[in-house]
């Protein structure tokens, strides 16, 4: 799946890694292909890093801990570092959706990241749960700054739970939502909507609308 250099590079990136993350990895005994696919991208990254462990998952199987990590699709991912984090993957994280997922393994590892200060201190503020879904494809080279956005919000708040949603492996999904371009984003079931990778400052004031 990687080059030799690539996972030169891959490893490198790990070795930012404060602390253990544990992936929990929901697929099926059958595994489609985008589920295969998963499955042996988090199997290599595994191999590259002693602080990453990976938990798989029977989706139909194991319904207890489906229900427990709120999981109604396949592949997810979720990731755990000091806490179960609401940081969460629905599809194939490849593309420059990859990226997305290294840098959030070392902000889990760290159990903070590099929001603002004014972010998190509204962040502190959260009363109402929050369910961000960023709708991307792994074409999309804006998306991967949503994905991380919401996926900060995501790390600093226990509200707050985010998920990345490949478009066109959910088709269900995107055209429940309307999805015509990536990134969309949709708070709350739709409570909130916008598209485009935004700056931090807006893209936090529209989601926390839906509060």
């Amino acid at each position: 799946m990687l080059s030799e250099q690539e996972k030169q590079k891959v490893q490198q990136i790990l070795g930012q890694l404060e602390n253990p993350v544990k992936i929990h990895y929901f697929t099926q005994e059958f595994e489609c292909e985008p589920c295969s696919v998963t499955h042996q991208l988090l199997e290599l990254l595994t191999t590259l890093s002693d602080k990453l462990s990976l938990q798989t998952y029977e989706f139909k199987d194991e319904r207890e801990k489906a229900e427990e990590f709120a999981i109604q699709e396949i592949p997810a991912i979720v990731l755990e570092g000091q806490r179960v984090y609401g940081v969460r993957f629905f599809g194939v994280p490849a593309g420059y959706e990859f990226a997305a997922l290294l840098e959030d393994l070392i902000d889990v590892s760290r159990g903070t990241t590099s929001l603002s200060a004014a972010t998190k201190t509204l962040l502190n503020t959260l009363i109402t749960p929050l369910h961000i879904q960023v709708f991307v494809t792994p074409t999309c080279p804006y998306c991967p700054r949503a994905v991380r956005l919401a996926h900060q919000m995501a790390i600093e708040s226990d509200k707050v739970r985010a998920d990345m949603v490949e478009a066109t492996e959910f088709p269900h999904l995107a055209q429940k939502y309307g999805v015509m371009a990536v990134p969309k984003i949709v708070v709350n079931d739709g409570q909130v909507a916008f598209e485009g990778a935004l700056p931090e400052a807006q893209f936090v004031e529209l989601v926390l609308q839906a509060a």
